[in-house]
């Protein structure tokens, strides 16, 4: 079972290796904080994997610590982007 766990983490974070791609290619800002949010979800999904694989309990508080940040950092997201008077501005068209 250890070993499943393990691979099963090490999936976790390839698919965060893809999440890089979107963030350094993404058109807009809204693109790339989902992918911060991809970081945050995958991040908190491999630690409860490694953590459940090696029985660590400390793994699984510092998941929860990480879960609390990222949605921290989606409500400041969401806030900056609705302040009046912040820049909004519509995506190019790419031809």
């Amino acid at each position: 079972m250890t070993e499943f766990l393990l691979g099963a983490s090490a999936f976790v974070l390839l698919t965060v290796a893809v999440g890089l791609i979107c963030i350094l290619r993404g058109p807009d800002d809204v693109d790339r904080m989902m992918s911060v949010q991809l970081f945050g979800t995958a991040g908190i999904a491999a630690l409860l994997l490694l953590g459940a694989a090696i029985g660590a309990e400390a793994v699984v508080d510092l998941a929860l610590i990480l879960a609390v940040l990222a949605a921290f950092a989606a409500l400041a997201f969401v806030k900056a982007g609705s302040r009046p008077g912040a820049a909004h501005t519509e995506p190019e068209d790419r031809a």
